[in-house]
C-alpha cells in the first residue's frame, strides 16, 4: 500500500509538472490581435501574429485564408507554423464581393510591407519571409510569391512603400494556379462551384475576360529567381483539380527553380490529412532548409 501511495504521489508531481510546462509554453508564446494594416474605402483591414515562445528572431510565415475568393476569415489559422518554430501572420483582406481582383493580392502585398517594417517591435525576421494558403488562398499566396514587382500587382495599398513586398519561400495547399485551365479540368461538381466563384473574382468568366485571367494566374509569372515551392494537393480533390499544382510545378521546373510536391494520396478537398504531424513536419523542414540559407 505504501508504495503504491508513493507511485501515486508521483504521477501527481509529475502531472502538475506537466500542466505547470503546458502553463509556461502558452505564456512563453504571444499573440498580437487585430492590427492594423492598411485601410480601404474607411474599411480597416486587419491581421493577427503569433510567435512561437523562446524562438529568438523566427523566420515568418504569412496565412491567406481560404473560401472561395469570397469568404473565409484571419481565424483559425493552422498552428502547426507555430509549433515548429515559426511566427505566423494571419490576415483578413475583402472579398471577392466587395473587391474583384486584383484587389485581393494589393491587400496581400500591403500586408507584407507592413509586417516587414514591424518586424522589430513584434520579434520575427523581416528577411526571411514565407507565404502560405489553403484553397483560394494558397492561388493567392503563389500569385503573391510570384509577382514580385508586377506593377499592375503591387498596388498603391496601406503604406510602407520603401518596404518590399517580396517573399522567400512559398507553402501552396490545394491551391489554384492556372485560371485559364481550370474550368476545363474541372469535374461537374468542380464547375458548379468554380464558375460563380471566378465570376465574383473576375467579373466574367475566365475566357470572357482572358487577360485579366492570365495575370490572375502564378504560372504566367514565374521567373528565374522566385522564391522555393511545396505543393500539397489531394489527388481525389473534386473541387480544385490537381492538375492546378501540376501545372505550377511544370512552370517551376521550366525555369529550373525548386519546386516540391506532396500528392496526398486519397484526400479530398482539404481535411486534416494535410496539416497532420507528418506533413506539418515536412512543410517545417522544408520552410526551415529554404529559409536557412
Amino acid at each position: 500500500m505504501k508504495s503504491l501511495r508513493r507511485f501515486s504521489i508521483a504521477l501527481a508531481m509529475v502531472a502538475v509538472a506537466v500542466f505547470n510546462l503546458d502553463e509556461v509554453n502558452a505564456q512563453d508564446r504571444r499573440e498580437y490581435k487585430e492590427l492594423t494594416y492598411a485601410s480601404v474605402n474607411g474599411k480597416d483591414l486587419r491581421l493577427d501574429v503569433y510567435t512561437p515562445g523562446k524562438a529568438g528572431s523566427p523566420f515568418l510565415v504569412v496565412w491567406v485564408h481560404g473560401g472561395a475568393w469570397s469568404g473565409g476569415s484571419k481565424e483559425s489559422p493552422p498552428m502547426h507554423f507555430v509549433e515548429s518554430g515559426f511566427a505566423l501572420a494571419s490576415l483578413d483582406f475583402r472579398p471577392s464581393t466587395e473587391a474583384r481582383f486584383p484587389g485581393q493580392v494589393h491587400e496581400i502585398k500591403a500586408a507584407i510591407r507592413f509586417l516587414r517594417a514591424e518586424a522589430s517591435k513584434y520579434g520575427y525576421r523581416a528577411d526571411r519571409i514565407a507565404i502560405s494558403g489553403a484553397s483560394s488562398g494558397a492561388h493567392l499566396a503563389a500569385l503573391v510569391g510570384t509577382t514580385n514587382g508586377v506593377k499592375e500587382l503591387e498596388g498603391r495599398v496601406g503604406g510602407h512603400f520603401e518596404q518590399p513586398s517580396s517573399v522567400q519561400a512559398i507553402v501552396s495547399y490545394y491551391g489554384a494556379s492556372n485560371l485559364t485551365t481550370i474550368l476545363a479540368q474541372s469535374t461537374p461538381y468542380g464547375v458548379n462551384m468554380r464558375v460563380p466563384a471566378l465570376e465574383r473574382l473576375l467579373g466574367a468568366k475566365p475566357d470572357a475576360v482572358a487577360d485579366l485571367a492570365k495575370l490572375a494566374s502564378p504560372v504566367f509569372h514565374v521567373t528565374a529567381g522566385d522564391p522555393p515551392l511545396l505543393l500539397f494537393h489531394g489527388d481525389q480533390d473534386p473541387q480544385m483539380p490537381i492538375n492546378q499544382s501540376h501545372e505550377l510545378q511544370g512552370a517551376y521546373e521550366k525555369q529550373g527553380l525548386k519546386a516540391e510536391f506532396v500528392v496526398v494520396h486519397g484526400a479530398a478537398h482539404g481535411g486534416p490529412a494535410f496539416f497532420e504531424s507528418k506533413r506539418a513536419s515536412m512543410a517545417a523542414k522544408f520552410l526551415t532548409e529554404v529559409l536557412g540559407r
